[in-house]
């Protein structure tokens, strides 16, 4: 029988130890260098940018997603909601299973969003900076840029009328009318904001998922062109009455028992805070 030397048991004796370490608990030198998972759930992202074959569209208003604890995003394309299944692995999120509704959209807004659902898409990189977010494509031609935003209260928010609504289908503003109009919805009890041309104000009340307007408003009396006065009838007649109100984070639609109606976006600008 062959006896061991002590510097055979020390050595044997080190192996075992070495090979202890590298396995128990699972904290060999994989672990410590396998990357944290993107820590995107629980916030609310706008989106504002998508980039599809190195092509870069700025997203609409009221484009945004928001990633789920349960592995689902939902989020709004500018037009359309959306969801989709995501799988998040380290700094990887996989997109699959997408469903999208189909409310008509302008023809800008329904480019934008089949470039959003194409390079929202398959495996995607992210790199999270402070409140930014960016997801890209393994070969670097699609690519989403986001910002983490909180929700918009409905009071003290000031809301940018973006759309009109009827029915099923979203339209933009007429062409020349875009951008002023806006309302406030106060903490005072009152709304108020622009037209498209005149300013205006009225007293309302809020009460479960309605917003009464006590109508009809008090405006000013500046001329104003054709399209804006076309806008300016539309929600003359639109903003008495009352309305069904639906908040999307920052997102806000109004529309009356005939399914006429707006959408409008959350404004960052000082002073549009919780109330």
């Amino acid at each position: 029988m062959q006896t061991q030397t002590p510097r055979t048991l020390a050595a044997a004796a080190l192996v075992l130890f070495l090979a202890a370490c590298g396995t128990e608990g699972g904290s060999g030198s994989g672990a410590d260098t396998a990357s944290p998972d993107l820590p995107v759930a629980g916030t609310y992202w706008t989106i504002g940018a998508v980039t599809l074959d190195g092509r870069r569209s700025t997203a609409p208003d009221g484009a945004r997603v928001d990633f789920g604890e349960n592995g689902r995003a939902r989020g709004n394309s500018g037009c359309n909601g959306f969801d989709a299944a995501v799988a998040v692995n380290g700094d990887t999120l996989t997109v699959s299973g997408q469903g999208i509704t189909e409310i008509g959209c302008p023809g800008d807004r329904q480019r934008f969003e089949t470039e959003l659902m194409k390079a929202f898409s398959g495996p995607l990189k992210g790199r999270l900076k402070g409140e930014s977010l960016t997801l890209t494509s393994p070969d670097g031609r699609n690519g989403l840029e986001l910002t983490a935003e909180p929700a918009a209260p409905l009071r003290g928010t000031t809301w940018k009328i973006d759309g009109l609504v009827s029915g099923d289908t979203v339209a933009s503003p007429p062409a020349g009318s875009e951008g002023k109009a806006r309302l406030v919805l106060g903490k005072d009890g009152r709304v108020s904001g622009n037209l498209g041309c005149n300013n205006f104000s009225a007293t309302a009340t809020v009460a479960e998922k309605t917003l009464t307007v006590q109508g009809p408003a008090a405006t000013t009396r500046m001329m104003c062109t054709s399209p804006q006065m076309e806008l300016e009838t539309k929600l003359y007649e639109l903003l008495d009455g009352p309305l069904t109100y639906r908040l999307d984070h920052r997102t806000l639609t109004l529309t009356d028992a005939s399914g006429e109606g707006l959408t409008a976006v959350a404004v960052a600008e000082p002073g549009a805070g919780a109330q």
